[in-house]
């Protein structure tokens, strides 16, 4: 693994433990060359998947992107760290668990709109005035009826 701080192809790992219910390994590791130390986190990934766009675009599928959309909408929100990571570990697995190796960004958007449900309603509006294009506030109103009308 690379030092993120001098970019040494060289690092040691000093500890090692399972995280998010030993589904990942963290692990602890020292750059000897600057003393840098950092972690990184070991996932299982089942295959890569390739992200179709609706400008027909193909891109492969980032959990980083995922995550950083679902933390945008959580911003400023009480929520459970692990809670969250909890949901996009269950989004990321059900994609790889699909047995589709192209997945639409229309589908991935439906579940994290699910995920955000069960979680926080205001990040679960924030998300979808992005997903669905929200242009104007008779947008949120008609979106936030429909979800008064789903309750």
């Amino acid at each position: 693994m690379r030092c993120p701080y001098c970019q040494s192809e060289d690092t040691q790992v000093k500890d090692s433990r399972p995280a998010e219910d030993g589904a990942v390994i963290r692990r602890r590791r020292v750059c000897p060359d600057c003393g840098g130390r950092f972690t990184t986190f070991e996932r299982v990934q089942l295959r890569d998947l390739v992200v179709t766009k609706k400008s027909g675009r193909r891109t492969p599928f980032d959990r980083d992107k995922l995550e950083r959309s679902v933390q945008t909408a959580l911003r400023k929100r009480q929520i459970d760290p692990q809670r969250v990571e909890r949901m996009i570990s269950g989004i990321v697995r059900q994609l790889e668990s699909s047995g589709e190796s192209e997945v639409s960004s229309s589908t991935i958007g439906r579940l994290v709109m699910e995920g955000l449900m069960n979680i926080d309603e205001v990040a679960y509006v924030r998300f979808a005035s992005v997903y669905q294009d929200f242009q104007k506030a008779e947008d949120f109103e008609g979106f936030l009826r429909e979800m008064d009308r789903q309750d």
